[in-house]
């Protein structure tokens, strides 16, 4: 549901030269990621004219960030705590992190081996359609909550714009435990685009990935938002249960026609040609019955 936006001040020409060298490294790292977060920085390195330098073997750090082999040694784009445990952010980066954090702000540490860079803060902003389709939701009786692993700080801005509530700072297996705790109460419906929801995704009734997402969350999903939008979500929901009305009407019909004419032909009130003609009937009325979905408009709030 989110797009995310960076921003840094550089306020002399050496920290303009260092603020490029940082952005360069992180949209090294993050090249060729389809995560919204990498997808920010490489925006940002684009409209700064930065050119990425080159990068290979990066590797997901599942819940704590990205590393890869950028200009020939280790560079990392990672959480503040974990850059921290890693010698890559020190104790004043640390205290900034928390300031963009409050700030509701997201914060990354860009790293090399024990050298840190420095840091990146970007906001999370809803989608514009976003906040319509919660209202959606809401008034088709579905309970939203968004799971994220961001601070709570973050959350809360975002969550209190949409009327939503939320946890936060959870690892890709706290996403797993709480799918499958309120999947024990009843179906579940996840949505999510990266890699840290693959697991949810995988466990929730129906799992759901943006198509902006990443490889993974897309072939663990049930289902694919093609189009991007998080109206089409409501929309998909609405076209399943009408889905389901018409098969429930269509073996209804089916089924109530043969036991009719099975009774019927039993007594002797009907013969046999006239159950056979019944019986083709209703595989014609369950087909034309089926096809009224065609002129269904999932879009369409009823």
């Amino acid at each position: 549901m989110f797009a995310f936006k960076i921003g840094e001040k550089c306020m002399s020409h050496k920290a303009l030269g260092i603020c490029k060298n940082k952005l360069a490294v992180a949209a090294g790292v993050e090249m060729g990621s389809s995560h919204p977060l990498a997808i920010a920085i490489l925006n940002k390195a684009k409209d700064a004219s930065v050119t990425a330098l080159s990068s290979q073997d990066a590797k997901a750090l599942m819940g704590k960030g990205v590393v890869a082999t950028v200009g020939g040694a280790p560079a990392w784009v990672a959480s503040p705590r974990y850059a921290m445990e890693h010698g890559g952010l020190d104790g004043l980066g640390l205290r900034q992190a928390t300031i963009f954090e409050e700030d509701g702000k997201t914060a990354v540490a860009v790293f090399r081996e024990k050298t840190p860079l420095g840091l990146l803060a970007m906001r999370d902003e809803p989608r514009a359609d976003a906040k319509d389709a919660v209202r959606q939701l809401t008034a088709m009786g579905v309970t939203s909550v968004i799971l994220t692993g961001d601070n709570p700080h973050t959350a809360a801005a975002i969550a209190g714009s949409l009327g939503l509530k939320f946890e936060a700072d959870m690892m890709p297996e706290d996403k797993l435990a709480y799918i499958r705790e309120i999947g024990s109460k009843g179906g579940v419906m996840m949505i999510g685009d990266g890699i840290n929801d693959a697991p949810a995704l995988k466990q929730a009734s129906v799992g759901v990935a943006m198509g902006s997402g990443t490889d993974v969350a897309l072939e663990t999903a049930d289902a694919a938002i093609l189009r991007d939008r998080v109206t089409d979500i409501p929309a998909t929901i609405r076209l399943s249960r009408a889905a389901m009305a018409n098969i429930r009407q269509n073996v209804s019909i089916a089924l109530g026609l043969k036991a009719v004419f099975l009774v019927t032909s039993v007594f002797g009130l009907t013969g046999l040609w006239i159950a056979i003609l019944a019986d083709t009937g209703a595989t014609v009325l369950v087909t034309l019955n089926a096809l009224r979905l065609l002129r269904f408009n999932p879009e369409r709030e009823s």
